[in-house]
């Protein structure tokens, strides 16, 4: 059974920093591929960043381009996310999944409909 745990959420001034992790667990996700969404209330779900386990390429989206970091640590399967430069607008809870379908194809890896597992989420409160 697949389960992701983000942790590494809080609240942080404007221009600062956070680093999110997302320890996998219950598969061998060398074929995987990790992405990162957030979602605001009563908005829909926004992809944030992606990497390919294997080869660790990465994709990232417009907002964050720039700004956040993906990477992934094989020794301990975990996922993580650094965010700089902080800014109001990135308030949000912030998702962690896993497509275990692993076709790297912006069209289909910046789609939260083709993740099949996701974390329980993260709160990042960005205050002004």
């Amino acid at each position: 059974q697949v389960q992701l745990v983000e942790s590494g959420g809080g609240l942080v001034q404007t221009g600062g920093s956070l680093r999110l992790s997302c320890a996998a667990s219950g598969r061998t996700f060398s074929s995987y591929i990790m992405g990162w969404f957030r979602q605001v209330p009563g908005q829909e779900r926004e992809f944030v960043a992606a990497i390919r386990w294997s080869g660790g390429s990465t994709y990232y989206g417009d907002s964050v381009k720039g700004r956040f970091t993906i990477s992934r640590d094989n020794a301990k399967n975990t996922v993580y996310l650094q965010m700089n430069t902080l800014k109001p607008e990135d308030t949000a809870v912030y998702y962690c999944a896993a497509d275990r379908g692993g076709s790297w194809s912006v069209l289909r890896l910046t789609k939260f409909q083709v993740y099949d597992y996701w974390g329980q989420g993260t709160q990042v409160t960005v205050s002004s």
